[in-house]
């Protein structure tokens, strides 16, 4: 074991990654590794092939088994809420599309079920990777955790557990599955580094129900350690210290009490309106993608819901679902939060988000984020849209239900979506059935020609939402989820502020609102930003909205009005975001 001691004679070295679960913590390292379960291939016998598919479903039995265990577990310990991360899970071992596919390679390949049920697993898992969505991304994990805890019970093996830290450690691994996550004992585990994973892994959310400080993506950082080596991992800004200085500890120390101040100051703006300083009301509403997340909209007392992402009811199930269960899930949603508004945006499938249902429908493409995905599919598969309308319309009966279309490109395509929920309209009136025939229908703001065209958009819809996510790196060409140049994504680029700034104007020429829900919203560095350049309202995750409310009512709209304008007049980035910086430090320490 290496004492402290000795530690101080190693060099410090401080590496980057990505802040996932928030805190401070210190101590020795537990490299944890997990390696892939190795499948062997071999033939069988077409007398055998019955045998084969038995031990088959044995497997996913016994699989089914250790999850519901894991979850009852996770219950226990941490929540209904957290224990609900393994529904997703459950729901890859009843995967028809799945078990189908795999039995048909057996019968036609007699290839041994370890083999054909890997072959079809992984196919599934690099369709998930190769996704634009980090959330949907990381679903591939579900399948690969699923996948690997299948094969080992095909293979009479016993995976590798973290429920048994001998020790308090940090927790060191090149990624950390859901099942991983759910077995660490949180009496012994202090922090958690990964070299892979993202903010919405599965393991982050334990990491943040059990309070461990968590950085991901610190690449290749389990080739730097050994076990007992001590770190430092800062959840806050997503640095890991291996072998920090003794004045680094002392500093850290300092920033621990800084930051629990300012989490109290959190708790405390929760329950409190978004007020500025010189009585200015603003709005903050919340993104969700599941029906059972009102209660976290309603615990962080957000002004309702700015973006019901629906392609989650899709993309898990091997059908598409039917009008009625969508308007089940809306229906719920309008009743439960009326008469704060959901803003509902119809489906934004395709090239790089297939749901099983339709993969069908979707042909390869070299360039699928540009490709024959969202409103494009929809108004190609019209009558797959036209089931999502009339459910989204007859929701709209029972509360403040909004409509939003994805990914418009030009008032074209935002004419033909009215003109089929126009046709749906129809429908339902002839048929007696009643839905809001004020329903407000708004445009998502997320391609350049839409921004560009922003005036010419207004005349066709109530409302405009600008996802940030997809503009900006559209606007500036950069993939933000390539490791390689991700760094270039910058909110703060002149283009980004000056198109934000035009898109608002034209809003406001055409009296509609303006809201922005992309990650840029969540960030409470670009609260007063965005406010300031005039969008009339935010839509974060809801953990993030306590920031955006304390940062507002330690601010005037003065102000912010004036940061903005200091903002257009520059040409930096990295000025602007000092900028920004150096605006939110004062009103986040009050």
């Amino acid at each position: 074991m290496i004492n402290e001691e000795d530690q101080r004679q190693k060099p410090e070295l401080s590496v980057r990654g990505i802040s996932a679960s928030q805190g401070i913590s210190y101590g020795q390292i537990f490299v944890y590794i997990q390696s892939d379960v190795e499948v062997p291939v071999f033939q069988v016998e077409k007398n055998k092939v019955a045998g084969e598919i038995a031990r088959f479903e044995q497997a996913l039995m016994v699989t089914r088994q250790q999850i519901q265990k894991i979850m009852a577990e996770v219950e226990k310990n941490l929540g209904a809420e957290e224990a609900r991360i393994f529904d997703a899970h459950l729901l890859v071992l009843e995967d028809q599309a799945l078990i189908t596919e795999t039995v048909r390679e057996l019968e036609k390949t007699r290839t041994n079920v370890e083999t054909c049920f890997n072959r079809i697993a992984q196919r599934y898992i690099k369709a998930f990777e190769e996704i634009d969505d980090e959330y949907l991304r990381e679903r591939g994990g579900d399948i690969r955790d699923v996948a690997q805890r299948v094969l080992a019970n095909l293979l009479g093996r016993t995976n590798q557990t973290l429920s048994k830290l001998v020790e308090k450690r940090i927790v060191v691994a090149n990624d950390i599955s859901p099942s991983d996550a759910a077995g660490i004992d949180s009496s012994q585990a202090l922090g958690m580094v990964t070299d892979s994973g993202s903010k919405t892994s599965h393991a982050v959310i334990v990491a943040r129900s059990m309070k461990i400080p968590a950085v991901v993506g610190v690449r290749d950082f389990t080739t730097k350690v050994q076990a007992g080596d001590w770190v430092l991992v800062d959840g806050y800004e997503g640095v890991v210290i291996l072998n920090p200085s003794e004045s680094t500890l002392i500093r850290y120390g300092q920033i621990q009490r800084q930051k629990q101040s300012y989490e109290q100051r959190l708790f405390e703006a929760n329950s409190l309106p978004a007020i500025t300083l010189d009585g200015v009301k603003l709005t903050l509403r919340a993104n969700i993608e599941k029906v059972d997340e009102v209660e976290l909209v309603k615990n962080y007392h957000a002004d309702g819901v700015g973006l019901f992402r629906t392609e989650f009811l899709y993309l898990n199930s091997p059908e598409a679902p039917s009008e009625e269960s969508q308007y089940t899930a809306y229906r719920t949603l309008a009743e439960q939060l009326a008469p704060s508004p959901v803003v509902v945006r119809s489906l934004d499938l395709g090239g790089d988000k297939p749901a099983q249902s339709q993969a069908h429908l979707f042909p390869k493409e070299n360039n699928p984020f540009l490709g024959y995905r969202a409103i494009r599919f929809c108004l190609d598969q019209t009558e797959l849209f036209k089931v999502q309308l009339r459910a989204i319309l007859r929701a709209s009966a029972h509360g403040n239900i909004q409509l939003m279309y994805p990914m418009i490109s030009g008032r074209e395509e935002l004419g033909r979506a009215n003109e089929i929920l126009a046709e749906c309209k129809a429908e339902l009136s002839q048929k007696g059935i009643a839905f809001n025939k004020e329903l407000k229908v708004g445009s998502m703001i997320e391609i350049p020609s839409a921004a560009m065209t922003a005036d010419l958009l207004a005349r066709d819809c109530d409302f405009f939402s600008i996802g940030t996510n997809d503009l900006i790196q559209y606007l500036i060409a950069i993939d933000r989820v390539n490791d390689r140049i991700a760094h270039l994504y910058e909110p703060t680029h002149p283009a980004v502020l000056r198109t934000l700034r035009h898109v608002v104007v034209e809003a406001h020429r055409a009296k509609i609102k303006v809201s922005v829900c992309g990650e840029m919203a969540g960030d409470p560095l670009y609260t007063p930003l965005l406010f300031g350049l005039g969008v009339d309202e935010l839509s974060m995750t809801p953990p993030l909205l306590p920031a955006a409310k304390h940062i507002l009512r330690n601010m005037t709209m003065s102000d912010a009005k004036k940061l903005a304008q200091m903002a257009m007049a520059m040409s930096s980035p990295k000025d602007i975001n000092a900028l920004c910086e150096r605006f939110s430090a004062d009103r986040l320490k009050a």
